[in-house]
Formats: C-alpha cells, sequence, structure tokens
C-alpha cells in the first residue's frame, strides 16, 4: 500500500482488494468478536477472484485464505494468472508449528504451496527467503520493510519532561513486554523514566509504571516522535525470527535510538553501540536503557546514525525501484521472460 502512488505514477492501474473490513481492524484493537466479519471478508475474496484473469499480476499479501488450503492459489496458476506473494512475517510456523494435529497435518506445507506456484516471492528477510527457495519457488527477492520517510520524521523538538521510552504494537504483540514490566519498574523508580506501550491491550499492565496509548494511523507517528528511545524485545522462536523489524525502523525514521532482543532481523537492523543496543538478559535492558537515558548527546548521535541508515535502505524510496522492477518482470507472460526461473 506504501508503494500505491508509485504504481500509479509509473503507469499502473491498481486495485485495492483488502481481505477484511476496517470494521474487522477496530473489532481487534478493542478486543471483540470477529467472526461475522471474518466471513464477509472471506465472500467479498471469492468475489474479487471471479475477476481475476482481468490483471496483468496480482499481488497477495502472504495467503489468499487464512486456514483454508491454497486452493485459489493453485487454480490462479492453473490459469496462468501470475501472483505475487509478500512475506514480513513467518506466517507458515502459523500452521506447520500449530498446537493442534489436524491443522499441522492439512495445513502445514499450505504457503509451500502458496509460495512454489508463485511468479515471485517478495520475503522482508533471509529466515523468510531460505523458506522460499525450500519450497522451490521460481523466483525470490529479498526486499525489506520500509517506512516513508517523507512521513516518519524525527520531532522537531523534545518536549520537556522525564525521558519516555516506548512502544508499539497490537494487543497481541505487547505480550513481549511482560518479561520487561521489573526492569520499567526498577528504572521508573531510580530514574523517573516513563514507559509508553502504544497499542497494548491497557488490562495487561495494570498497577504497572506501563502506560498504554491508543493506537491509530492518524496518531501514530506523533506518538513515536513524544520517546526519547524505541524498544523492541521479542522471544527467541521460530515465529520471531520470521520478523522484520518494522517497530524498529518506525523509530530510527523518527530519529530515535533503539534497543531490541538479538533476534532474527533486528540483528542486521540494530548496529550495537551506532544506533542502538541489543540487550538479551534482563541486566541488558537495565545496562542499555540506563546508559542512554544518562547521555542525551549518545541518544542524538545514535538516532542520526539510524535516520540516515533508513534513509538509505528501509525506506520506500530506497526500494521503491527494486519492487518496481520486479513487479514489471512479474506481469511478463512466461514466454517472454528473459530468465523467468531465475532466483534472485
Amino acid at each position: 500500500m506504501q508503494y500505491l502512488e508509485i504504481f500509479k505514477a509509473q503507469g499502473w492501474r491498481v486495485e485495492v482488494s483488502p481481505l477484511f473490513s476496517n470494521a474487522y481492524l477496530e473489532a481487534l484493537y478493542a478486543g471483540k468478536g470477529r467472526a461475522r466479519e471474518t466471513v464477509r471478508g472471506y465472500l467479498r475474496r471469492l468475489y474479487a477472484l471471479l475477476r481475476a484473469r482481468e490483471f496483468d499480476v496480482l499481488i497477495i499479501e502472504k495467503e489468499l485464505f487464512p486456514f483454508l488450503p491454497a486452493w485459489f492459489e493453485r487454480i490462479l496458476a492453473q490459469l496462468s494468472v501470475p501472483y505475487v506473494v509478500d512475506y514480513d512475517d513467518a506466517l507458515f510456523h502459523r500452521y506447520d508449528l500449530h498446537r493442534r494435529a489436524v491443522v499441522r497435518g492439512l495445513l502445514g506445507r499450505k504457503i509451500d504451496s502458496v509460495m512454489r506456484h508463485s511468479a515471485l516471492v517478495i520475503a522482508g528477510n533471509e529466515y523468510l527467503a531460505d523458506r522460499a527457495r525450500a519450497t522451490g519457488a521460481q523466483r525470490i527477492e529479498i526486499i525489506p520493510t520500509v517506512v516513508d520517510t517523507e512521513r516518519y520524521q524525527p520531532a522537531a523538538k523534545r518536549a520537556e519532561g522525564p525521558l519516555v521510552v516506548g512502544w508499539i504494537g497490537t494487543p497481541k504483540t505487547s505480550r513481549y513486554l511482560q518479561p520487561l514490566v521489573p526492569v520499567f519498574e526498577r528504572l521508573h523508580r531510580d530514574l523517573g523514566v516513563r514507559f509508553v506501550a502504544v497499542g497494548a491491550r491497557a488490562a495487561d499492565f495494570a498497577n504497572t509504571p506501563v502506560e498504554v496509548w491508543p493506537w491509530s494511523e492518524v496518531t501514530e507517528v506523533s506518538s513515536i516522535q513524544q520517546f526519547d528511545i524505541g524498544i523492541m524485545p521479542l522471544e527467541d522462536s521460530p515465529w520471531e525470527r520470521g520478523k522484520c523489524g518494522y517497530k524498529l525502523i518506525q523509530y530510527m525514521a523518527c530519529g530515535l535510538p533503539v534497543v531490541a532482543s538479538p533476534v532474527g532481523v533486528n540483528r542486521e537492523i540494530v548496529e550495537d553501540g551506532r544506533n542502538g543496543f541489543l540487550a538479551s538478559a534482563t541486566g541488558d535492558w537495565i545496562e542499555t536503557l540506563t546508559e542512554l537515558a544518562g547521555r542525551g548527546e549518545q541518544r542524538a548521535a545514535m538516532g542520526a546514525h539510524g535516520r540516515r541508515k533508513v534513509e538509505t535502505w528501509y525506506s520506500r524510496a530506497a526500494q521503491a525501484p527494486r519492487l518496481m522492477d520486479v513487479m514489471r518482470e512479474a506481469a511478463e507472460k512466461p514466454e517472454n521472460r528473459i530468465d523467468g526461473k531465475g532466483q534472485g
């Protein structure tokens, strides 16, 4: 969606057909039931696919129908409708590591099939690309998660008051903050540091120093601009290794130093000691956050380095030419491709 204006500027006609509605998203963030919106979404998606042959190429975010086999992706391939799949999460682990054996048995290799029948797999990191290669996908390109650096900007001026350590995410992912609550309590008590979680579930942080702010697309940048440090704690498990570090990129684009768990792509994004720190154990988090809290010049220098890194590689402007090139190739008829089965 971030590239939509660029597609149109280069002469593409683009139609967007989301699986779920805004009402689904609102229910998700409110912790309410979503069954009705899910059914409506599946029906809308099925109707949209009836027009698939009108298009030169389809871009699918992850899969067409969650928790259904890859029937429709196979049909697209049989109809010679090229499709591109985009992964910024290890979605295949939703199925092959599912707690229920029946899901693992029926859908464990689903995403492998989706990748294999695609014209192009866009992977956000090497972990995801490795899985695509193992499936025999025709072509794979690693294109990182990006932000629009015109929208994400450092704050013009820091607000007066205590240092703010911030996190942004969803109610489901705020669980990664739970092990750090003792860290937050100690630094809040000893140094007066404020801790903010944008988009978290407020009930999960009752009676803790964590302030829960609501998330919205309109306010997410202004919320981050009120932070002094951005954090991204993670567990070290297969699902987390597939993440693409979006939070870190958001923070860095806003000129913030970051502290993150050394998991997956975080090791690539965070240059330890230059744009932030990697922290594993509780003691590491206390040490790094304490150091950054007391050194304003260091925070500014790290934030500036992170901003430059985003502009160079993790920005829409940096990746748009690559994306446009591979999309043109994916849209070509197989018989007209020069290297239709080459892997990138």
